[in-house]
Order: structure tokens, then sequence, then C-alpha cells
């Protein structure tokens, strides 16, 4: 194979534009707020970042919900979404409107002063919970996340077994594999989800007998801390031409980025979360940045006619595609 020694701009990949379907998923970031700091965390999220809603974009959010019946899901991230203004109120105008409410949790938050109780509310407002678990061995998961993080994760989800989640149909209990992130050009594709699942589900029920519902293997992509360390290693660019390298045109249609808008603190709107993090803004066809004020005004979620694109997406759309529900295809 020729080397590549550039990267090709991701809408010159696909020769034509990528388009918005109907919007039916509205990811919300609640703030930047959180009891971890990740090393391949995308937001750059960490106890120091003061970041988080308004209560003016909060009641915004909630009057969105209530206002558009084509929603069909509400999914809340952060930083730790818990820990930030106007996760309750949110959860709970979903749940009052029949969204479903996938809250992305690192689990660890629920032995933090304060959010005790979070298990037991989830079980009672059927939030299904999508929980960061990098690795099913503590060193890896420890390495990524932090000291202790392992085993905090693993009484967690005991305790949410305990609840009834992943048994319970109603309960919804997924996990979410990252893999570590690059230290030299031998870059590899995310492994077979199916079969990680597997290997998940073995491992953690033979062991701390705990079972869930599905695994989600989700690609690093080149965004937030994971940019950062791609580019003190020299691996940035180098990456990117791995990742386009295996670029799967079939993965196009199942983008997240097409049925949903990511919101952000200030009430911004975004095509996904990783826009969000660069600042690439959704616009409508006459170039107008959108807010959730003007969502409302407009009487529409269906503003958008293209999808803002980068070379990031490529992470989105190499070998079997990646998303915020795992694999594309």
């Amino acid at each position: 194979m020729q080397q590549i020694t550039v990267v090709t701009p991701f809408d010159k990949k696909l020769n034509y534009q990528l388009t918005k379907q109907q919007i039916t998923v509205l990811q919300i970031n609640l703030g930047k707020r959180c009891n971890l700091a990740c090393s391949h965390c995308h937001v750059e999220a960490s106890p120091k970042r003061t970041e988080e809603l308004s209560p003016e974009i909060c009641e915004q959010i909630i009057e969105l919900i209530y206002k558009f019946p084509q929603l069909k899901i509400v999914d809340l991230t952060g930083g730790a979404p818990e820990m930030n203004y106007g996760f309750k109120p949110i959860v709970e105008a979903a749940r009052k409107n029949n969204k479903q409410v996938i809250v992305r949790s690192n689990l660890t938050i629920y032995f933090e002063k304060e959010f005790g109780d979070l298990p037991e509310y989830f079980a009672l407002y059927q939030v299904r919970v999508v929980a960061s678990l990098p690795c099913y061995l503590a060193d890896n998961v420890d390495k990524m996340r932090g000291k202790g993080v392992f085993d905090a994760s693993v009484h967690a989800l005991q305790w949410l077994n305990k609840l009834g989640y992943g048994n319970d149909p109603n309960l919804i209990l997924d996990l979410v594999y990252n893999p570590q992130l690059a230290v030299n050009e031998n870059f590899s594709l995310t492994p077979d989800q199916l079969k990680l699942e597997s290997d998940y589900k073995n491992f953690l029920k033979t062991n701390f007998d705990i079972v869930f519902n599905n695994l989600f293997a989700i690609t690093n992509l080149p965004v937030g801390r994971t940019k950062s360390h791609l580019e003190r290693t020299k691996l940035y660019l180098p990456y990117l031409q791995f990742l386009e390298s295996h670029f799967n045109p079939v993965t196009v249609e199942g983008l997240m980025c097409r049925n949903e808008l990511s919101i952000d603190y200030l009430g911004n709107v975004y095509d996904c979360d990783f826009n969000q993090m660069m600042n690439l803004a959704a616009k409508t066809p006459n170039g107008e940045i959108l807010t959730v004020q003007k969502l409302l005004e407009s009487g529409s979620l269906d503003l958008i006619e293209e999808v803002e694109t980068a070379l990031y997406c490529y992470g989105c759309t190499a070998g079997s595609g990646s998303s915020c529900g795992g694999a594309l295809v």
C-alpha cells in the first residue's frame, strides 16, 4: 500500500455532503465538573473545572424536551453529568415526557459525598446507565482513570446489579470500552465489539458476579486530552493517517451526528460532542450559528441541513465505526 503523507479532508473523502436526518436524540453536556481526570477524556473534565449549566439554560432545555415529541432519547454527559447543575430536573422532565434517559456515568461518583443516592435514583426513574470501564483488568483501568478506580467501579456495578440493573429489562446497564492511548505508531483498530463483550461478561461474572447488558467499544478520537497526548508524542498526524487508511464508507449511514443535537452548558448547539469540544458550531443553511433559544424561537429541531465535519471524523468511520452506542457495523 502506498504510504499516505497527508490527510484528506473528510468531506473530500466522502465526495458528498453529510446531511442531517430528523433529530431524535438530544445529547446534553452539563458541564466539565468531574471527580476524575481521565487521561483519554475528550472533554478535559476534572475536579478543578467549574463550568456547568446555568439555571436559565436548564429551563430552556427542559422547555425543549416538553415542546418536541420527536425526541426519543435525552443523553446526559459531562464531566460527571451527575455533579453538574440541572441533572435531576432534566432527568425528571425527560421521563415525565416518556423519553429514554441515558446517563454516561463514571461509576465512582456514587461514593462521593452527596451522591450516594444515585443508584437508587437511577432505578426509580429507569435511567439507562452507560458506564465507563475502559478495560476489565484493574491495572489498565487505573492507569487511564486513576488509582483505585477499578475497585470502586466494581463495587458500583455490584450495587447497580442488586437494584436489578443488568437483569430487569427496564434497568439497562451498558459498559464502555476505550483503548489505551497510543505510545508509538503501532496503532490498532478497536477490537471486535461482540467478542470483547463476551470476554468482559465472562471475566466480570466469574470474578465479581457482575452482569450487564451491552458493551460499547469506542475509538479514541484525537480530541481533548487524547489529542494533547498524541501531539506531545508526535503521533497526532500518524494517528489521523492510520484512521483515514481504515475509513469504511459503510459506517457513514449510522453516524450519530446525523440524528442528534449536542448541547453545551452555555446553550450552544453542535452536531456531536466532539464538534462541541472543538468549538465547531452547527449552522443553518444561511450560516447562522444555533443556540437552544433559537431552536425554541423557530419551533423546529430540524434547522440544520449539513453536518460540520473535520479530520477527527475518521475516528467514527474507521473499521467497524464508532459512536456513543459503540460499533456501527
